[in-house]
């Protein structure tokens, strides 16, 4: 009897959640949160093709400017995040960028603006488990400057703002008091969503990039809600900006 080593099994196999086996995707990979944002991303591909869709996690690949694209569904939340990231990276891929929506924790972000993370404050769960709470949780440097990069060409574009910071990210959506986002809020973070941390500190433990541009979705001290129309037009329109954000940063970088 033995004790099982997950870090060692599996290798080479396809993978058990995503479903991709090696040599389906490419060395590099955006990722929303919901599976059905996949197609969306894949708009802005050529010879976009599904390649798996398992629970959470569904995967689609296309070329852009040449240059073979993944596109993988994270799930909602740091856990399916990690096992996003640690099975796409066993089957090849090296670079992650996040594209999703994200809460406002600043006045001046208006639904649709686009965010850059330089950073992550980690308020989840997820990370302890690989690294104790005074690890940092950053993106790839050179990654994050060519996101921001690219966002301030596409975000005027379409009429909306970019900010570049720190933001935090939760495990509880409905946990998240005014007492905690006035806090938050008063340390001077940006915005609030539920992956990048898993997603940065996974990849600096296994020597990999990562990245995450973001569109506003609400802001959560102003009382703009998601459930606006109006953010909810902007949202969209952000998404949009955030993914030719995203495809740009990748192509530059020749990721």
């Amino acid at each position: 009897m033995s004790i099982v080593d997950k870090s060692s099994i599996g290798l080479g196999d396809r993978q058990f959640h995503i479903g991709i086996a090696p040599g389906e995707v490419s060395t590099v990979a955006l990722m929303p949160g919901d599976p059905f944002r996949v197609p969306l991303v894949a708009e802005y591909l050529d010879d976009a093709r599904e390649v798996a869709h398992k629970r959470e996690h569904r995967t689609m690949v296309g070329k852009y400017k040449g240059r073979e694209i993944t596109v993988t569904s994270t799930g909602m939340g740091c856990p399916s995040t990690a096992i996003a990231v640690e099975e796409l990276a066993r089957v090849g891929v090296t670079s992650f960028i996040r594209v999703g929506s994200t809460g406002a924790l600043q006045p001046q972000l208006a639904p649709g603006d686009l965010v850059v993370s330089e950073g992550s404050f980690r308020n989840d769960g997820t990370t302890d488990m690989y690294a104790p709470k005074g690890y940092p949780a950053v993106p790839d440097l050179e990654l994050t400057l060519a996101l921001e990069r690219a966002a301030r060409v596409h975000g005027p574009k379409h009429g909306l703002a970019v900010h570049a910071g720190l933001n935090v990210t939760d495990d509880a959506f409905y946990a998240e008091s005014p007492a905690w986002t006035e806090q938050m809020s008063g340390l001077g973070l940006l915005n609030i969503e539920m992956e990048s941390s898993a997603m940065f500190v996974v990849a600096r433990q296994r020597g990999l990039r990562a990245g995450m541009i973001c569109a506003v979705s609400s802001n959560l001290v102003v009382g703009t809600s998601v459930y606006d129309d109006d953010a909810h037009k902007r949202l969209a329109t952000g998404w949009g900006a955030s993914i030719e954000a995203a495809l740009d940063a990748a192509a530059e970088l020749g990721l």
